[in-house]
């Protein structure tokens, strides 16, 4: 098989857990960052849709999940700031993180909560024209090479709040490594790894009054407004690692022959791979009509919230699903070699666990669907 330098550079970044700056920087000079911001501040003014199609055409490329969170974060997590910020905020936030001069993290999830995130307790609290943040964060993807962080943290501490949805607030702030109060420490991972993942400690960090977003309090309402586009945003990474593994799979099935005849004309190794085919395009339909109702949403306000929920929880559950079908046959399409490097299936294999878990899991997607669409009693 010939040489695929694009598959090396991934594979070799991979090994190392050197970032690829390279891809953010020709994304950004190429104008892909602010795909989903608005045009007035130097973005394409277009839709999670497209921002969709972008994602999962760079993980197609045999970027995989690893290419593509280069800039996840900075599509899904400006999505509140867009829609929540000032005018002025929203000029002097988003125009450079769209020109790649900032990156920004994202900081939702704490070790002690998981998924549970009305129980976070990172704290911001005011102090004349400050807030000073103490807390934790885990699984802070970019962190190392961030400038900007989103941020949910609490501005009224849970013990004193009637409902656990009140007092959480969003911030968008410096994320200053050199500043007192702040210490990253890197997470050693399964795959992705040239996309590091961080725990983070605030301990009395400071920043401006006005890097709040909104209303104090108001933080989860504003935060869900990306969490729907993050779901479309991952499945659809999701379908391009799958359809890259079963695009290597059928070109090794071609050409790879025993006992006289290619592996792929025996109906053991060719059926496996068409129904993993066809699972991922049933998840592909199902991703992009989730998001086409978001999108559309903002114009037509008959389609709700809760319609865009289950239509995006549901695609990122398909879509996980079906690109972890097709990861595991392409490795065993491959025999012996599907453990080797050099065929890149063992990374891609690697790497689908990721939408399977993040960011949140198969079984709290069956949870929302089981109480929300059918009606059956809490699980949890």
């Amino acid at each position: 098989m010939s040489i695929d330098i694009s598959q090396e550079y991934w594979a070799q970044h991979d090994e190392s857990g050197e970032y690829p700056h390279e891809l953010h920087a020709a994304l950004a000079k190429d104008g892909w960052l602010g795909i989903a911001l608005p045009e007035d501040l130097g973005g394409a003014g277009l839709g999670i849709s497209e921002a969709t199609m972008m994602l999962h055409t760079i993980a197609e490329s045999g970027a995989g999940i690893a290419g593509a969170q280069t800039v996840h974060a900075n599509v899904y997590a400006t999505q509140p700031v867009a829609k929540f910020a000032t005018r002025e905020q929203r000029q002097r936030m988003l125009p450079k993180l769209i020109s790649g001069e900032y990156r920004a993290c994202f900081g939702v999830t704490e070790p002690n909560t998981g998924l549970e995130t009305l129980k976070l307790r990172t704290l911001a609290k005011r102090d004349g024209d400050h807030y000073s943040i103490t807390g934790q964060k885990i699984w802070i993807s970019s962190a190392q090479v961030a400038s900007k962080m989103v941020l949910l943290a609490r501005t009224t501490a849970l013990e004193d709040v009637k409902k656990p949805s009140e007092g959480l607030s969003l911030f968008f702030i410096d994320f200053d490594k050199n500043a007192p109060g702040l210490e990253l420490k890197r997470i050693k991972k399964m795959g992705g790894r040239a996309i590091d993942a961080n725990e983070v400690f605030f301990d009395g960090y400071r920043v401006p009054a006005d890097s709040l977003i909104g209303e104090e309090g108001q933080g989860f309402k504003i935060v869900l407004h990306g969490m729907n586009a993050e779901r479309c945003l991952l499945a659809g990474e999701a379908l391009g690692l799958g359809y890259a593994a079963l695009t290597r799979a059928s070109n090794y099935a071609r050409e790879r022959v025993v006992f006289g005849r290619p592996i792929g004309q025996n109906q053991g190794i060719q059926h496996p791979l068409a129904a993993a085919y066809m699972n991922l395009e049933a998840a592909k339909l199902a991703t992009y009509h989730a998001a086409r109702l978001y999108d559309s949403s903002v114009h037509d306000q008959s389609i709700t919230q809760h319609a865009i929920g289950v239509a995006c929880n549901s695609a990122k559950y398909l879509a996980a699903e079906a690109a972890f079908t097709a990861c595991e046959r392409a490795v065993l399409a491959h025999g012996g070699m599907g453990y080797a490097q050099e065929y890149h299936v063992e990374r891609y294999l690697r790497e689908c666990f990721v939408p399977r878990i993040a960011p949140v899991s198969r079984e709290m997607i069956l949870n929302y669907v089981g109480e929300k669409v059918l009606k059956l009693p809490r699980s949890y």
